[in-house]
């Protein structure tokens, strides 16, 4: 099993996992805003013990995790967002979705040094919530009433990501943070750049989304409500 980032091509294979697995829906062009702006945050699974017989053969994607980074947080601290996880049912039982989860996780650190990492999931979903709460260790934050396009309740879930960075910074990664401060022209643009948060903590502005140029892109509905 290769798991590696979300290829554009791979988009409409990725379709085909969430339609035949999940009641939540979305447009192509919103697995697309997500490729665009976070590039780095979702992954796919893919299963290679059958190799393509010909270089036009697809991949076989048996498994997705669809990240990005929320680009307005309410409480200002940058964090990130699951917005959709499956793996076909042929493949389950075998630790990919966990492995797609921590991958994206560890991404979401690297690249945005994200505080901590929130989704939403049914409230019916025990198996989802045996793997975000029980193996993953998400907290119920809160639940937001008739969150799903049928009605259903959506507990509303977040992780924090000290863990993560902390075995980041064991093994040497997250480099940044150890690079020291900008000087010059350079250093006083990031100055004013960077703000703090309630609880004191730097934090960094960082162009996502709309910044990038791909804000009509945008589905504001994760549920497909419309």
């Amino acid at each position: 099993m290769d798991i590696r980032l979300l290829h554009a091509s791979d988009i409409p294979h990725v379709q085909h996992a969430n339609i035949t697995n999940l009641p939540e829906n979305y447009f192509m062009k919103y697995y697309l805003y997500h490729a665009l702006s976070w590039p780095q945050l979702s992954f796919v699974a893919v299963d290679v013990s059958r190799p393509p017989k010909s270089p036009y053969d697809p991949p076989r994607i048996v498994g997705y995790v669809l990240a990005k980074m929320e680009e307005e947080p309410a409480d200002g601290v940058a964090h990130g967002h699951i917005t959709s996880l499956s793996v076909m049912r042929t493949h389950r039982r075998l630790g990919i979705a966990e492995k797609l989860m921590r991958q994206a996780q560890k991404a979401m650190v690297e690249t945005f040094q994200s505080r901590y990492v929130s989704l939403h999931v049914r409230i019916s979903n025990n198996a989802a919530l045996r793997l975000y709460r029980d193996t993953l260790g998400f907290r119920n934050d809160k639940i937001e009433a008739k969150y799903y396009a049928d009605g259903e309740d959506a507990y509303s879930m977040r992780l924090d990501l000290d863990g993560v960075r902390a075995e980041l910074l064991a093994a040497g990664g997250e480099d940044a943070e150890d690079e020291g401060d900008a000087v010059g022209d350079e250093g006083k643009q990031a100055g004013e750049e960077m703000e703090k948060n309630e609880a004191g903590e730097v934090l960094r502005k960082v162009r996502v989304g709309r910044g990038l140029g791909v804000g009509e892109l945008v589905e504001r509905d994760e549920s497909a409500k419309a």
